[in-house]
């Protein structure tokens, strides 16, 4: 029997020190309490890029401009209800200050350091492609 498809957009964003930010899920919500890069569903009719911009407005306060997301890697998972595909894009360039606006907390983490947070099963193995980037 197959399994819903869901694709969902995440971003890398990285600092100037070559820090990458990773977010807390809030209570309440599926995988609570798990890190994970920042992103979400993409919406009919939208393109990864667009969904990238809506959602790194509405979760960290950031403007991102479509040429400052570069596709990196992708992540494809099964889960029990449904299967994730996940682009994942670098971002090096925003306007504004990234506030953590819908997540329990925010951090910037050396690529070396991701594997001491908890992430989705979907997540951790693009750690392992940022570690060997950056």
């Amino acid at each position: 029997m197959s399994k819903r498809m869901l694709l969902v957009a995440a971003a890398a964003l990285i600092d100037t020190d070559g820090r990458v930010l990773i977010c807390q899920r809030p209570p309440g919500k599926q995988l609570a309490g798990l890190w994970e890069f920042p992103g979400g569903k993409v919406e009919p009719g939208e393109t990864p890029e667009e969904c990238l911009i809506r959602e790194l407005d509405e979760e960290l306060g950031i403007r991102v401009a479509q040429a400052c997301l570069a596709p990196f890697v992708f992540a494809s998972h099964t889960y029990e209800d449904f299967h994730l595909l996940m682009p994942l894009y670098l971002c090096r360039k925003w306007e504004g200050f990234v506030t953590a606006k819908e997540h329990s907390a925010i951090a910037w983490v050396k690529p070396a350091k991701l594997g001491d947070y908890e992430m989705p099963p979907a997540d951790g193995p693009l750690v392992a492609w940022l570690r060997d980037l950056i």
